[in-house]
């Protein structure tokens, strides 16, 4: 068996992935906008991910923008036939690099295309709505006029399944009524355990839950209590915050994302590292704790 197949596996849409993916945001330049400053070293990473069995990519067409899915489309297609690659959608970039709500349906519209064609895709896996209501965290409004438009272009078959992203429950009880919704991703990890409830609600529902920023997003996750466990396990900080939420609920899909195959292969040891009920509950006392020092993601980019 090798490493990453230790993560285990989850469905999502129609398809098995392994627990342990990849998110290529980091793939872009600075604040992830524009060309990465070494193209060559970003396609290394995305094919050795997938050489070592990651077959779940998340990705978008507003990191860069455009930028990540040329690269993805450069160091792997034609695509492994076991490989989800899931988007999301609702963002643009302005001039300054700046996010922009982009909902109206020809907005919408235009980006499932664009996706398309800078994948070099005929069908969209997944597409991950990515609620704009909220910056750090997800905010109170109806998602039901931009999911509408996206259940069209699903029947239209342009999208196979549709998930939501930074989203709270009663958006999630609101997509589920308009259509399937197979993953939602959203903020979450060792530290910021907002969602702990819609995680045990979506594992009963069979719903994979993605957590973006697992290990901190912009600013990496620092905790002395993480250190210690990550210390007595001969482990790194973010192999154990990653193997945590392997642990955390048997529905959780992780997608770390780097442009370092240093990190990569870091990142993906992290499926064979087993944290003792002693790690667990160190680890608790980080959330009850409340803050997470300055390691804590201020939310600052969209994800």
């Amino acid at each position: 068996m090798s490493t990453i197949d230790r993560s285990g596996t989850f469905t999502l849409g129609h398809r098995t992935v392994r627990r342990l993916g990849y998110g290529a945001m980091q793939l872009a330049g600075p604040g992830v906008f524009g060309p990465p400053k070494d193209p060559a070293a970003a396609v290394a990473v995305l094919r050795e991910a997938v050489a070592a069995g990651v077959n779940h990519i998340d990705t978008s067409d507003f990191y860069g923008p455009h930028v990540t899915n040329k690269l993805i489309r450069e160091a792997l297609a034609p695509y492994p036939e076991d490989l989800v690659i899931v988007t999301k959608i609702s963002a643009r970039r302005g001039e300054d690099g700046s996010w922009l709500p982009a909902l109206s349906p020809a907005e919408l519209t235009a980006a499932v295309h664009d996706n398309l064609r800078h994948l070099g895709l005929d069908v969209l896996e997944v597409v991950n709505f990515r609620s704009m209501f909220g910056v750090e965290g997800p905010g109170e409004g109806s998602i039901e006029a931009p999911l509408t438009v996206l259940a069209e272009l699903q029947r239209q078959g342009l999208i196979r399944h549709l998930g939501l992203s930074n989203v709270n429950p009663a958006q999630v009880a609101e997509g589920r009524r308009i259509c399937e919704i197979v993953c939602v991703q959203n903020h979450y990890n060792v530290v910021h355990r907002a969602d702990d409830g819609l995680i045990d609600e979506l594992a009963t529902a069979g719903i994979p839950y993605v957590p973006f920023f697992p290990l901190g997003g912009f600013h990496p996750l620092q905790s002395e209590a993480l250190a210690e466990v990550a210390a007595s396990l001969d482990a790194t900080p973010m192999q154990v915050a990653l193997a945590w939420l392997l642990q955390r609920a048997p529905n959780i899909l992780l997608i770390p994302g780097t442009s370092s195959l240093e990190h990569l292969r870091e990142n993906l040891a992290a499926a064979d590292l087993a944290l003792p009920a002693k790690a667990l509950t160190a680890l608790d006392r980080i959330a009850r704790a409340g803050a997470g020092g300055p390691g804590v993601d201020s939310g600052a980019a969209t994800a």
